[in-house]
């Protein structure tokens, strides 16, 4: 007779089971570790109707206690402080799905997180790149060996979590330089803007500082005066403000360095390269001037830009304050002058929708100092050029996209190749498609523009809806595939509903809703990446087999 069993196995199949609060835990390495922004939201939902969507659950081998698998950490939280207030079984006892612990479990469940809380409710830039930093020790454990970013941003994204190589960057310098210093405006969601301009001037500030230190013998430790300078910044998000913290940084380094403070704030706003950079003029888009009338460093303009998306500005010559430390001379024209004005009705119309929708509308301008703003632009940042004359709109938000959208049209040099633009293609479908609760039937592949839909997988239950959203999509896809899934009978309803899913209905009950603000975002964005895809590849085929 063989020996007693105590204990039985974990069943090696996805397998419906009962288990009790008591057996339960969070993941530990669990990426949020901020309270969720939906919490009272989802504790409301769950009182009044229970949990419609119970969390999938794993065990570790050799583990008493179950976990939960990749998202529903929440929930759980949740259902613990249900439980104590009401000790109701329902909130006790929980019915759920479990799932074997697979070979690399780890690091499929933290992706697993990862990708789960970007789509439900979000995590803050913080989060994500500590998220980021603990996966990259665990492929590391797997690989035996350190991992390059380039390397570790095509695991991420081959398990599941799809992210770029230039986001990463941005993550290790926020982790390494700003977390030490500003914690609480960090957990309290700064974001990704933000951090990223901070990352950029704590770059083009050591640059100066570098340069300055050797000229006035300064041996002032730049790390540790930028970490003092922002750590008195630390406080709410909302009441950040980045330009306060450069003038309090450039303040103090020119005071230990000897140098005058306009001319170190010029330096700033302008980083390594900015006499090259200013001494090329494109001459594709400037017209022949006269030697006299060009920028030269004794006439130039104050210049101030940011190193996130926003554009550049050129404040005008005739009205701001000239420096001390800038002589103009008595023969320079005014830069003012080849400034055009505005016609009264364009200029109350800005003023009527700066006050109305608080829009960022551009001053007034000329091709030359555009052309020379955007030069300046695509050496410091990786953000859209300077607009000229249409007033920027705030997109809509779009909760749960792993890409938001802060720019349909302007695609960054580092996504600007097949396989990330492949990548963020299919996101956005599965995306869209989500919305429709067909997720399910977006499939990524390095062939065509990105992605197939399985159309031969049956559809969940959700009307015609879903139907329109996927025939859509196949739509956009199938014609660069060489290989086509099979076709369905669902293209006369989206020919019928097309104009509905995009446009609406004004006031008669449609058969399917339209696609949300945010949904319509990412199909216009997709179609974007598409056509630069298409551009950029010339593997795709003219027409499918």
């Amino acid at each position: 007779m063989g020996p007693e069993a105590h204990t039985l196995s974990d069943p090696i199949a996805d397998t419906p089971m009962v288990v009790t609060l008591d057996q339960l835990r969070p993941y530990d390495l669990n990426p949020r570790v901020t309270r969720n922004p939906r919490y009272d939201e989802i504790k409301a939902s769950i009182r009044e109707r229970g949990l419609d969507t119970p969390p999938a659950i794993t065990r570790r081998p050799g583990e008493s206690h179950y976990i939960i698998r990749n998202g529903g950490n929440t929930r759980l939280a949740i259902l613990r402080e249900l439980w104590s207030e009401t000790r109701n079984e329902q909130f006790f006892r929980i019915f759920c799905l479990f799932r074997p612990w697979p070979a690399r479990g780890e690091i499929i469940a933290l992706t697993g997180h990862l990708a789960e809380s970007e789509l439900h409710s979000g995590l803050t830039f913080i989060e994500r790149a500590l998220g980021v930093q603990k996966a990259q020790e665990l492929y590391e454990q797997e690989a035996g060996g350190a991992l390059s970013q380039t390397e570790l941003a095509r695991r991420l994204t081959a398990d599941g979590y799809p992210i770029q190589q230039s986001y990463i960057s941005r993550m290790r310098d926020a982790v390494t330089y700003l977390l030490p210093a500003i914690p609480t405006l960090l957990y309290g969601g700064l974001g990704r803007r933000q951090v990223e301009r901070l990352a950029t001037l704590r770059k083009s500030a050591l640059y100066i500082q570098q340069q300055h230190a050797t000229e006035h013998k300064s041996d002032v430790d730049f790390g540790i005066l930028f970490h003092e300078i922002l750590t008195l910044f630390d406080s709410d998000p909302a009441a950040f403000s980045i330009d306060r913290f450069q003038d309090e940084l450039t303040g103090r380094m020119a005071e230990t360095l000897g140098v005058d403070y306009d001319t170190l704030a010029l330096e700033m706003d302008a980083p390594e390269g900015r006499q090259q950079i200013l001494g090329s003029i494109p001459s594709a888009r400037v017209p022949s001037v006269p030697p006299e009338d060009l920028f030269t460093p004794d006439n130039l303009p104050p210049v101030t830009y940011t190193a996130s998306n926003a554009p550049a500005t050129w404040p005008e010559p005739s009205t701001a304050p000239a420096s001390p430390s800038v002589k103009s001379p008595a023969s320079a024209p005014p830069v003012a002058a080849a400034t055009a004005a505005p016609p009264a009705e364009s200029e109350t119309f800005r003023q009527e929708a700066a006050s109305s929708r608080q829009e960022t509308t551009p001053a007034p301008t000329t091709e030359r100092l555009q052309s020379i703003q955007a030069l300046i632009s695509s050496h410091v940042t990786e953000g859209p050029p300077p607009f000229a004359t249409t007033p920027l709109h705030p997109l809509p938000e779009q909760p749960g996209s792993l890409y938001p959208v802060q720019d349909i049209w302007f695609i960054e040099p580092s996504l600007d190749n097949p396989a990330a633009l492949r990548s963020h293609i299919a996101q956005f479908a599965r995306e869209i498609a989500a919305e429709a609760e067909q997720a399910h039937l977006i499939e990524a592949c390095d062939r065509g523009i990105g992605f197939q839909c399985l159309m031969d997988e049956p559809v969940t239950e959700c009307s015609a809806f879903g139907d329109v959203v996927i025939a859509l999509l196949y739509r956009l896809s199938v014609h660069y595939l060489t290989a086509s899934p099979i076709n369905r009978a669902c293209f006369t309803l989206l020919d019928n509903e097309l104009a509905t899913l995009l446009q609406g209905t004004p006031r008669t009950p449609s058969a399917i809703p339209r696609l949300s603000d945010a949904g319509l975002i990412r199909l216009f964005r997709l179609i974007r990446l598409s056509r630069r895809l298409i551009e950029r590849d010339d593997t795709l085929p003219d027409q499918p087999d």
